[in-house]
This record gives C-alpha cells, sequence and structure tokens, in this order.
C-alpha cells in the first residue's frame, strides 16, 4: 500500500519535511516513489505538487494524519481534519504516579514517616548533612585497620 507522508530532512532543531510517496513498509527516510512537496514548519512554507497528489490519491494512496491535515488546511482536498496520534508516555506515567498517591490511605503513620524524611528547614538538612559525613570520617579509620588485619592474616596463612 503506499502511502503520502513526511520524510525528515534538514539540521537538528531546523527541521523541514519532504512530502514523499513510499510503501507504508518502508522507513520514512527510505527509499520513495515520487517527491509530492516540502514543508518547512519554521517559516510556515509549504510547496505542494497538488496534480500529482490529487493522482495519487485516485489511484488508491492513503495520507498520514498529519499529511492529510496539511493538504485540508491548504485546499487540495475537502475532507474533514483528523486527529492526530502522538504518544502520551510520560502523561500515563506521571496519571499513575498521581493514582497511586490519591489511593494512598491517609494514615496517622504514613504523616509521620513524610515529616521525618522532609525536614522542616534548610538548617536541618546541612546539620543532617554534616552529621552524615562526621560518621563517614569516623568510619574511614575503623575500614582501614580491618584491611590491614585482613592483609595480616593472609599474610601468616602464606607463611603456614
Amino acid at each position: 500500500m503506499l502511502a503520502i507522508r513526511f520524510a525528515r530532512v534538514g539540521k537538528k532543531n531546523k527541521a523541514q519535511y519532504k512530502i514523499v510517496l513510499q510503501e507504508k513498509a518502508v522507513a520514512p527516510g527510505g527509499r520513495h516513489v515520487e517527491i509530492l512537496g516540502s514543508h518547512d514548519p519554521h517559516l510556515k512554507n509549504t510547496v505542494i505538487k497538488e496534480d500529482r497528489i490529487k493522482y495519487w490519491l485516485e489511484k488508491g494512496a492513503q495520507a498520514s494524519d498529519t499529511v492529510h491535515n496539511l493538504l485540508v488546511t491548504k485546499g487540495v482536498i475537502t475532507d474533514k481534519k483528523r486527529a492526530v496520534k502522538i504518544p502520551a508516555k510520560k502523561v500515563e506515567e506521571v496519571s499513575a504516579d498521581a493514582k497511586a498517591v490519591a489511593d494512598k490511605p491517609a494514615d496517622a503513620e504514613v504523616v509521620k514517616e513524610d515529616v521525618k524524611a522532609e525536614p522542616a528547614s534548610a538548617e536541618a538538612t546541612a546539620g543532617e548533612e554534616v552529621a552524615k559525613s562526621e560518621e563517614v570520617v569516623a568510619e574511614a579509620p575503623k575500614e582501614e585497620a580491618k584491611a590491614e588485619e585482613k592483609k595480616e592474616e593472609i599474610k601468616a596463612e602464606e607463611v603456614k
């Protein structure tokens, strides 16, 4: 089946599109049957070969949703605009997280845990960070001493 769709060309952050006719199974940047126009979304500049597009639509080619809407806007075809399908993975993840929070019961224990997890001020956070860093400094000599003991044990085993 033939499809009329966009093939992206142009530089990074400066997209331009060719309107191409190609097999539906071929990648949009792949081999095409015919170039039917171009579209620059930044300048809103569109060049269309109307007679060729009408010819291929009569022969059974299907326009993608975005190209169909562009052709309706330019008056090449008379039809209603189609809803463009945009994947919304991030929106679904956020809404799933929001539902999980909304469904969570408001127990007193949960509220107390939240208060402990989030200190009331930046001073408390800074104090906790200093305390943690002091603990790490205090643990460092202990770890070095353990490493030296292990080395001595290994040497003693080698001597035997």
